[in-house]
């Protein structure tokens, strides 16, 4: 009887190791998988801020430094439907003439099919309401004034929920190779509009 309970006993010790050495190697997979996902989704917002802010400096000459002045010129801004067709008097069929015939607004093409409104674009998904960090500046670049901007998308902010040990030490491994930790669109230093993911 004693050997069939010690039978037992060490049977159901080396299940429960088992099930901890198989959970030790799925949970950095799952926390990895659920870390791109995460990130392709802010990513892709991050793309349409992007494309906001391109539209916002083509018609203002510069970039804006806020959320509330992207969003309330997005509201009413609209961008012209312009007809290219062959210049008929052109014999080497490389010249076109431009025709406006009419306008869209800038709303209802950027933000068509996206599961958000303009009015949520400056919130982080998966950090309950959090912001994204925006800013805009102009910087000298041989003698020219270039105008950038920057947004910004902590790690903390799009992992809410996530495991915190996990999180942290992402972070602390992107800080000691003195990179932003998180996802950030542009820069206040550079003229670019390119994403740390790029």
């Amino acid at each position: 009887m004693k050997n069939v309970i010690i039978q037992v006993v060490l049977f159901i010790v080396i299940v429960v190791l088992g099930y901890m050495i198989y959970e030790s190697i799925q949970e950095p997979l799952r926390f990895k998988k659920e870390l791109e996902r995460r990130e392709l989704v802010v990513v892709n917002k991050l793309k349409d801020i992007r494309n906001a802010q391109l539209i916002y400096k083509k018609m203002k000459g510069s970039y804006a430094g806020n959320f509330d002045s992207l969003e309330k010129f997005l509201a009413v801004a609209e961008i012209p439907l312009v007809k290219m067709i062959p210049d008929p008097n052109d014999t080497t069929f490389t010249k076109t003439i431009n025709d406006t015939i009419g306008y869209i607004k800038v709303e209802d093409t950027l933000f068509k099919n996206k599961p958000y409104t303009l009015y949520e674009l400056s919130i982080i998904p998966f950090s309950d309401g959090q912001e994204f960090e925006m800013a805009a500046d102009t910087i000298d670049r041989g003698g020219v004034l270039v105008h950038v901007f920057q947004v910004l998308a902590p790690y903390e902010a799009f992992c809410k929920g996530m495991d915190k040990q996990r999180v942290i030490n992402l972070i602390a491994k992107m800080e000691d190779t003195d990179r932003y930790p998180g996802l950030k669109l542009g820069s206040l230093t550079e003229a670019s509009t390119n994403g740390n993911w790029e």
